[in-house]
């Protein structure tokens, strides 16, 4: 429960980072390669692989079943689609002389049969949606407050409309996971209580 409780934190303040690196290095309209295109993917790379960690904790605390598997899966393989997205994204910035360049590097990887739709267009979003699976299962076990859902959904969704509400979004995943730090035993109180 201890690396759950640190990946629930870690990895929310992690995709803050990555949101805010990327806004500031927008500024002076040159974003990557460079140094702030690497610390941000770099950021956000370390906090999709924390919710690797983060889902099999939160497997541990529900019960067991086909449904929580699946949810696990579909969890895990968004993440790692989303890991591979963010490795090439930092390659094709190390690689890259310029922008263009940067470009012409990400077409070639696109171009690959089945890569679009697998690392940008379906799979990494697998992990969101199985984010907001879980969460839904942790609150109908009393484990999180039914408004995690509800923060974890929003939150999940906000980038859609653009990547400019990344901050925004990886607060609300802050703010809904953080009743993972309560203690367990008070977690049961709260289920018996309202039981």
């Amino acid at each position: 429960m201890k690396i759950a409780k640190l990946a629930a934190v870690a990895a929310p303040l992690l995709m803050l980072a990555y949101g805010i690196i990327r806004l500031v290095g927008r500024m002076d309209g040159v974003y990557g390669p460079g140094l702030d295109w690497q610390a941000a993917h770099l950021a956000n790379l370390a906090g999709l692989i924390l919710f690797v960690p983060l889902v099999l904790a939160i497997r541990r605390l529900l019960a067991p079943g086909w449904v929580r598997e699946a949810v696990v899966v579909v969890s895990l393989v968004g993440a790692a689609t989303s890991i591979v997205q963010f490795v090439a994204d930092i390659v094709e910035g190390l690689l890259a002389a310029d922008k263009a360049g940067m470009r012409e590097l990400s077409a070639q990887f696109h171009s690959v049969p089945g890569v679009d739709l697998a690392f940008y267009q379906v799979g990494p979003q697998l992990l969101y949606i199985g984010m907001i699976a879980l969460t839904a299962m942790l609150a109908r076990e009393r484990t999180l407050p039914w408004w995690s859902v509800a923060v974890v959904l929003v939150s999940s969704l906000l980038p859609l409309a653009t990547l400019n509400l990344i901050p925004v979004s990886a607060a609300g995943y802050l703010v809904a996971l953080v009743p993972l730090w309560r203690p367990q035993e008070r977690q049961d109180t709260a289920r018996l209580a309202t039981s």
